[in-house]
């Protein structure tokens, strides 16, 4: 069973927190996470790119000149794709770019996330995380007290104005709930700070 040191906002060490090995101890595997950040990274995509075809673009409804006797080569309408302003041959047009990935899939990949965080020592663990004021300086503080570096994820079990408008003027910080983190925002942060509450519903969540 793997243990991490528990911490309060002062940066004190109260002891050890035991985490469910088959949560956060879970072997590494490649493929899986490859194809979970591949579907959310195709998800974020908006899909409304567009172009038109001849048949859209306005204008060209009469031939450009005669068939014959011009010495040009023949030409149907000005909208053509060879003309500048003509149509675009095979260009995007709005769609779905959503990849399909089984439930089963999606959360093994983010018990394996979870578990390099912790066996890199990456995965810091505090009683709580509250805030008497919403100054940006008052988190910054919590935050250089359990030396979190980096891009810092930081996993309430609760919403928490406070914590929530002193992180947001941190560039490096983002703050959410523990049940809204993708197995993308876990892998591109260098840091997790969560709380004990936290900690236990992502392990109910991840074992039911």
């Amino acid at each position: 069973m793997p243990k991490v040191a528990l911490y309060n906002q002062t940066g004190a060490t109260l002891g050890d927190f035991d985490l469910a090995d088959a949560v956060f101890a879970v072997e590494p595997n490649q493929q899986v996470i490859y194809d979970v950040v591949k579907a959310i990274r195709a998800g974020m995509r908006q899909g409304t790119h567009s172009t038109k075809t001849r048949r859209y673009v306005s204008g060209g409804g009469r031939k450009p000149y005669r068939q014959k006797g011009t010495g040009n080569a023949r030409q149907g309408s000005i909208r053509a794709p060879q003309w500048v302003g003509g149509g675009i041959v095979f260009g995007p047009n709005p769609h779905k770019h959503g990849v399909k990935v089984n439930r089963k899939v999606r959360r093994l990949a983010m018990r394996i996330a979870l578990s390099d965080k912790v066996r890199l020592e990456k995965f810091l663990v505090l009683d709580q995380f509250a805030l008497e004021t919403f100054k940006t300086k008052s988190a910054l503080e919590v935050l250089n007290n359990v030396k979190a570096d980096g891009k810092i994820l930081v996993l309430l079990d609760d919403f928490n104005d406070n914590v929530d408008i002193a992180t947001r003027n941190l560039p490096n910080v983002f703050t959410t709930l523990y049940e809204h983190a993708s197995v993308y925002d876990i892998l591109n942060a260098d840091t997790i700070v969560t709380t004990t509450a936290a900690a236990k519903k992502i392990e109910e969540g991840l074992l039911e």
